[in-house]
């Protein structure tokens, strides 16, 4: 089989560059993804259209969404780059973004007809703008008088200068911020409107789909869609934006295809990669699949736009995003009377997706069969290549190399030894969420079975780190930072957070301690 080719230098800094503006956006929205569920159920049963409207009820949603929500995303940005008090003058810009989005839409409606008013925008947008200006200009000052303070006065000029920056910073957020994205909302709720009256939405997915392959899609997805998608789904109790990127359909027919007509390494462990993709949500599994034949991702794009095509002829919706894109997060967030559409855009988009992949992979069939007989290392490739697009491994992709029959941990370090008493295990990872919650239970389950008592298991993102922890399990391109945040304490580093040798040696480690203090 064949392994793509290699982007040129300039292709790659701007690819990467995308893939850390797209992270950041993802650091913001993800963390917040129960408050958005939370407003999709008070959405999907107290609203007029609702399942069992409750006026009394249905007065959270619209404060829920226009004021709650947007504040949530603004201090979760803040306080990646700033801590606290980053997030809390974020906060503060933001709300003056959007009063100031409500005086503008106020201002308009005056001269327009009762019956032709224009409805709220939701600061989505405005909040990740001004999270990262409002964070960094407070980060900015402090370090101008940092060290220059008298003796007594630390806890004043700190209080009065957050205070005094951030009135200054929700009047910028009144005026011109609110004004930009009002426009910039404006002139992308006309092109997706646009889009729609010409039935040209399946086209999005010839952008999407290869940008998901190569983890593009988080600048799309969270920067573009799930703002105008929850602004539609306020208006309307639903919004076919959510279901662009989130869709498991093409993935899974894709692995599917490999399943019945892949050859070698990649059949073997297409199965499993199926299950993982369509039910836990993790995309990234089917990835290597595509960069291994690049022409797959032809198939892709035409289930893509076939579940978008069926979504539009049949009024399949999401009432809110559907994170992760597991079948079982997109049934949560069906919209009323949309299940028949949006489950029929799963299965027909899996179908095409299956059909041309099929169509591709027999037509090379010879051809992959000859270059598996002279080397075995090309779905290997593919995988290296879809940590490297990422910027980083994962659990995922390494249980693909284990599928692979490919070792995931290589050579295993002796024991790590420490005279710290181990009590507060950590897991650590960038967004302290999928990857490292499973490896924490995996090592938590293993020290129950070894009947070691008062040991925590926990995971939290590396940002989040303290000293608190006596050891800390990170991927290995993760280790240096998670040093750096906790020096004192313990760093084990693994390549695979779900199945590591070095779990069991942390087993033996707190169980020899246990021993001795007996």
């Amino acid at each position: 089989m064949t392994t793509a080719s290699v982007p040129a230098a300039g292709t790659s800094k701007a690819r990467v560059g995308v893939q850390r503006f797209g992270t950041f956006l993802s650091g913001m929205i993800m963390p917040n993804i129960p408050a958005l569920i939370a407003w999709g159920i008070f959405t999907a049963f107290f609203i007029a259209v609702g399942w069992t409207p409750v006026p009394a009820l249905a007065t959270l949603v619209g404060p829920f969404i226009h004021y709650l929500l947007p504040i949530l995303i603004a201090y979760t940005g803040g306080n990646i780059i700033y801590g606290v008090r980053g997030g809390v003058v974020a906060s503060i810009g933001t709300f003056g973004a959007i009063a100031g989005s409500d005086y503008l839409i106020a201002q308009i409606n005056a001269d327009l007809p009762a019956d032709n008013q224009l409805g709220q925008v939701h600061m989505f947008i405005g909040a990740m703008i001004m999270a990262p200006i409002c964070a960094y200009s407070m980060r900015w000052l402090d370090s101008l008088w940092e060290g220059k303070i008298r003796a007594g006065f630390e806890m004043l000029v700190n209080m009065f200068s957050a205070g005094i920056w951030g009135f200054v910073l929700a009047i910028i957020g009144f005026y011109p911020i609110a004004w930009v994205v009002n426009g910039i909302m404006q002139v992308l709720s006309n092109a997706v409107d646009w889009l729609v009256s010409m039935n040209l939405l399946p086209l999005t997915s010839i952008i999407i789909e290869p940008a998901k392959v190569f983890f593009l899609n988080n600048a799309i997805n969270h920067g573009v869609l799930t703002p105008l998608g929850i602004q539609q789904s306020a208006e309307t109790g639903s919004s076919i934006l959510f279901l662009l990127e989130a869709n498991p359909g093409p993935g899974v027919g894709l692995l599917l295809a490999f399943t019945f007509f892949g050859i070698g390494a990649a059949r073997a462990s297409a199965p499993g990669a199926a299950v993982i993709q369509f039910f836990g949500g993790i995309h990234e599994v089917y990835f290597p699949y595509a960069l291994m034949k690049p022409m797959l991702i032809l198939a892709l794009i035409a289930g893509g736009m076939t579940g978008v095509t069926t979504n539009m002829l049949l009024g399949g919706a999401l009432r809110a995003p559907a994170a992760p894109g597991s079948i079982f997060a997109v049934i949560a967030q069906v919209a009323n009377n949309s299940y028949v559409a949006v489950l029929l855009s799963v299965v027909l988009a899996a179908t095409v997706t299956f059909l041309i992949s099929w169509v591709i992979l027999r037509a090379s069939r010879k051809r992959d069969l000859e270059a598996m007989a002279a080397t075995d290392d090309a779905f290997g490739a593919a995988i290296t290549q879809t940590a490297a697009a990422k910027g980083k491994s994962s659990a995922a992709l390494d249980g693909l190399r284990s599928g692979a029959a490919t070792s995931a941990d290589g050579g295993i370090e002796p024991a790590t030894m420490t005279e710290r008493e181990i009590k507060n295990i950590v897991f650590a990872c960038d967004a302290g969420m999928g990857s490292s919650a499973m490896g924490a239970s995996v090592l938590r389950n293993k020290i129950k079975k070894a009947g070691i008592e008062n040991v925590t298991v926990t995971n939290k993102a590396i940002a989040a780190l303290d000293a608190s922890a006596d050891l800390v399990i990170t991927q290995n391109q993760l280790t240096d930072r998670a040093r750096q945040k906790t020096p004192n304490s313990v760093h084990v580093s693994v390549d695979n957070f779900m199945n590591s040798p070095r779990y069991d040696e942390v087993v033996d480690l707190v169980r020899a301690q246990h021993e001795d203090g007996a």
